[in-house]
């Protein structure tokens, strides 16, 4: 029996516009279309919206809980930078295209464009 790989792993930073790094509604609504289009399930999810200030900041942080692992983002749009990361373990299947695709949703959902990004096979 070959050895067991856990799964793909991606971290990310990117930059995108001020305005979509505050939607964190908009954000649900997308990380909610992701999980049912890739074929997740939500188990827990947890959303913190900073305030606003007058340097732009008013960015938000969002945490999702899969059965197969998790998603999350932290942004700063004071910066114009966001902070991803997902991972989808390979309990019954490999994931790995799947955490690529919600990485590349992800990237044009927010106009992003990458900075930085690592992938872990663990």
């Amino acid at each position: 029996m070959p050895p067991y790989s856990p799964g793909l792993h991606i971290l990310a930073t990117f930059a995108a516009p001020p305005a979509a790094l505050r939607g964190a509604a908009a954000c649900r609504a997308f990380f909610d279309a992701q999980v049912l289009a890739f074929g997740l399930e939500k188990v827990g999810e947890a959303y913190h919206t900073f305030p606003a200030d007058a340097n732009g900041a008013g960015g938000f942080t969002a945490v999702l809980a899969l059965t197969e692992s998790h998603l999350s983002i932290h942004t700063w749009p004071e910066h114009g930078l966001a902070t991803f990361d997902v991972f989808l373990s390979n309990f019954r299947r490999d994931n790995a295209d799947k955490v690529r695709g919600i990485y590349a949703a992800t990237l044009a959902f927010f106009e992003g464009t990458e900075q930085a990004k690592t992938e872990v096979r663990r």
